[in-house]
């Protein structure tokens, strides 16, 4: 079955891991093919996410002006579109951006008129989520989440979120951002349980207080945890492939995703990084039907709860959830 003909729901993409090698040459003309497969795409497996994050320079050190993060995103999209996705929710931390002299704001400001123009092309519906990084300070996480809320107004951005390497860095430095973005009623999601087993997600629930957690497989490790997050109705945005690239599970047999979802959590299929993870959804769902036959109920079901847990207002969900039903039915 070709799963590109179907309208998809992307919530985790990041949107400085998706450079296609067509991009980075407009970018970067001296930037070879091996050169491409050497430096941008994580090894299989890496040695640790740490290894797989550092891929990620790559891609935003060709992110650094106005127009060179238009091209990204419009790139992006145009895989969105070519892959069946309708609605995604792309995620960057606008502070890595800022080498050549534009500020925090010009960044955002540049990706969201890129994503304005796109949803002209393209029949995909794009959002941001803005990035605080564990290494940050606190100074840094609240400038990150104050411009969530600067801009959350204009409609394009619509969440906030942490990434990075959660083994290596406490959650104390991001308390008071967290703290902010709840009580300015920003949606939040946040990475957990991938380097970190249960005690990861256990913490993130504790003190940034998400309705969604970023990969968070290592749940399964707890029973009590997995309870809790059913309980809490708390959506896991799963990432099968980049788990792999990360060492987390050493085959796709060997990922959690089916069990999260036979338990009855609510999950979503994600790519996390299409150039850093090479893979595109409608990969990822060809691996599932394969690996555990996944059927088009099973698929409709994960769209629909990716609808339900996105940041979109409430009349794109309306307009969405039609077109995912007849497509899948």
């Amino acid at each position: 079955m070709d799963y590109r003909q179907l309208p998809k729901i992307e919530l985790h993409l990041h949107l400085d891991c998706s450079l296609s090698y067509e991009v980075v040459q407009q970018l970067d003309p001296t930037v070879t093919r091996s050169q491409f497969e050497n430096e941008f795409i994580a090894p299989l497996p890496a040695i640790d996410l740490v290894e797989y994050i550092n891929r990620s320079s790559r891609g935003y050190l060709l992110m650094q002006t106005t127009a060179q993060l238009r091209l990204v995103t419009l790139d992006v999209l145009r895989q969105l579109e070519a892959d069946g996705v309708i609605y995604a929710e792309l995620r960057f931390a606008p502070l890595l951006h800022t080498r050549q002299g534009l500020t925090p704001t010009q960044v955002v400001k540049a990706v969201q008129d890129a994503l304005a123009e796109a949803a002209s092309l393209y029949r995909v519906i794009p959002r941001l989520i803005l990035c605080t990084l564990r290494h940050y300070t606190e100074a840094q996480s609240m400038e990150t989440v104050q411009l969530v809320e600067t801009f959350i107004p204009q409609g394009w951005v619509v969440g906030f979120d942490i990434a990075g390497d959660e083994a290596g860095y406490p959650v104390a430095p991001h308390q008071q951002a967290f703290d902010y973005a709840h009580a300015h009623a920003i949606p939040v999601t946040a990475h957990a349980g991938e380097a970190c087993g249960p005690s990861s997600v256990q913490e993130v629930l504790k003190h940034f207080r998400p309705s969604r957690i970023g990969h968070g497989v290592r749940s399964t490790e707890d029973t009590q945890l997995l309870d809790q997050l059913k309980k809490q109705r708390i959506h896991l945005e799963v990432c099968p492939s980049s788990n792999l690239r990360t060492n987390i599970y050493p085959s796709y047999a060997d990922h959690v995703i089916d069990q999260l979802y036979r338990k009855g959590l609510s999950v979503s299929v994600n790519t996390d990084a299409r150039t850093v993870t090479p893979v595109t959804l409608s990969e990822e769902y060809q691996q599932l039907a394969e690996t555990f036959g996944w059927t088009l109920a099973d698929f409709l079901h994960c769209n629909l709860q990716a609808l339900d847990y996105s940041f979109a207002p409430a009349s794109v969900k309306d307009s969405l959830r039609p077109i995912i039903q007849l497509a899948y039915s």
